[in-house]
């Protein structure tokens, strides 16, 4: 479907080598999914051959992790040669009658098993026997490969514009490994790792040198104080927005357990479009104003009210179109936990989301600091840090655009495509895909926390359908 290359860096950045260090603790894992529902069962073979043509093309996909000694600098990328196609790539069938609750559940399984840290970071399971003659894939990928966006990259290597395109050339994949270069020596290791904590230092100074030199400055001129102190000020304050937020929201969701249930519900696309533009805001203002009203009513339902409950939502940084990896910054936004009109909530929700967006910019190179030695410390104490920030977030957002028009997988159509994000220590996560008219959200939630998601999902449709008819849009 698409040549483009994509371009992956040969290490980890800091924000990822967090992600990696903290899923010690499998609360934390940063596991990505998605399930493709298609019109008729998938063509195994051709699709093995769509798998190993991307393989063969994009080297993160035939790559492992390698940490750095000491942890000096963050892990790196390796040829992973005994690489097995095989073991990424696999099929199963599920019982009759094959229900989309037996997907979903299934799904949710596999997401939750942890990758062999030995291996490539992906899978993906072709699934027959799915209700109604459907088939189905499931894909999976750890964060460290790339995020949402980069995902959809991904993806366009194995659909079609058709239903039947000309066959797939055979790929040798021996053959490729056996022609990539072996990795670097001993010594130009050790010169990364003596470059990279450099970078580091480097950056962590210059944050320090600005704040003193600012404070230099006073003396000289003493109308630079109010400037050195919002820029500070500012930086923290974005640091802050970013790591966790203020202090505790739900006091229903406060539970945190390795368990996940999963459910999923559609929106329209150009409903909610036109609601989001007669409202005033975007398309994600709509999807996570949704969420929160249903976040609020779930509790409204217990007869708990909250002062203010805490979310986050995702925003890009990515400036490359060609570049993989992972490019978002995520920022932490309070919701007022009482009753309130849908259209003020829409309102307090897109200026609080669009002043955190602003935020993101000039605290950017602080947080890659803050994770550039925060990853120097023990395992035990990042992980204990990971665990007790995301504790403090209710739920997480995060909305991937799709294509707009139908494609096909292995010789059937998808029909639709329910994206999984992480929960990472958080009580739930809604997910969005984008595709041929649809929204498709995907729900995965820590039931510890979430103890009835079918209430949850209930409450988050009828907050769609409060903003659908607050912009005067038909639901």
């Amino acid at each position: 479907m698409a040549d483009r290359e994509m371009k992956f860096d040969s290490k980890m950045s800091d924000a990822e080598a967090m992600m990696w260090n903290v899923e010690h603790d499998p609360r934390l894992s940063s596991n990505i999914g998605s399930i493709t529902i298609c019109d008729a069962p998938l063509d195994f073979e051709y699709l093995r051959k769509k798998i190993a043509q991307a393989v063969a093309e994009i080297p993160r996909l035939r790559e492992r992790v390698a940490p750095v000694l000491g942890r000096l600098a963050p892990p790196v990328w390796i040829p992973d040669r005994e690489f097995e196609l095989d073991y990424h790539f696999r099929r199963v069938a599920l019982p009759a009658p094959g229900s989309d609750r037996q997907l979903f559940d299934l799904c949710c399984t596999l997401l939750r098993e942890p990758f062999d840290r030995t291996r490539p970071l992906w899978s993906f399971v072709v699934i027959d026997g799915v209700e109604g003659g459907r088939g189905a894939l499931f894909s999976k990928l750890h964060h460290t490969v790339t995020d949402g966006e980069g995902g959809v990259r991904l993806a366009e290597r194995y659909m079609d514009l058709e239903q039947h395109p000309a066959p797939p050339p055979e790929t040798d994949l021996t053959e490729v490994l056996n022609a990539v270069e072996e990795p670097q020596t001993d010594e130009d290791f050790a010169s990364s790792v003596v470059s990279t904590t450099t970078h580091t230092l480097r950056r962590v100074l210059g944050i320090v040198r600005r704040t003193v030199g600012e404070a230099a400055l006073v003396v000289a001129d003493p109308p630079r104080v109010a400037e050195a102190v919002g820029n500070v000020t500012k930086a923290i304050g974005s640091a802050r927005g970013q790591l966790g937020g203020s202090g505790p929201g739900s006091p229903l969701w406060k539970e945190r357990s390795r368990h996940r249930d999963f459910d999923v519900l559609d929106v329209p696309f150009e409903g909610a479009r036109d609601a989001a533009k007669k409202l005033g805001g975007s398309l994600n203002d709509f999807f996570v104003a949704g969420a929160a009203i249903g976040a609020v009513k779930y509790h409204e339902f217990y007869g708990v009210e909250a002062p203010f409950l805490n979310a986050t939502f995702v925003v890009s940084t990515r400036n490359d179109a060609s570049a993989g990896g992972n490019a978002f910054t995520p920022s932490i936004v309070h919701i007022d936990g009482g009753k309130m009109d849908p259209v003020d909530r829409f309102n307090q929700l897109k200026d609080a989301m669009g002043s955190r967006r602003g935020e993101v910019t000039g605290g950017a190179d602080l947080m890659g600091a803050l994770s550039g030695l925060a990853n120097l410390l023990p395992t035990s104490v990042v992980t204990g840090i990971g665990r007790g920030q995301a504790a403090r977030i209710d739920f997480a957002t995060s909305n991937v655009r799709g294509a707009p028009f139908h494609v096909f997988v292995a010789g059937a159509k998808a029909v639709a495509f329910y994206p999984m994000g992480p929960v990472a220590g958080t009580a739930w996560n809604i997910t969005m895909m984008s595709y041929a008219g649809t929204l498709f959200m995907g729900v995965q939630t820590d039931p510890a926390a979430v103890t009835d998601i079918d209430l949850l999902i209930r409450s988050i449709k009828e907050g769609y359908r409060e903003l659908f008819a607050a912009a005067g849009v038909p639901a």
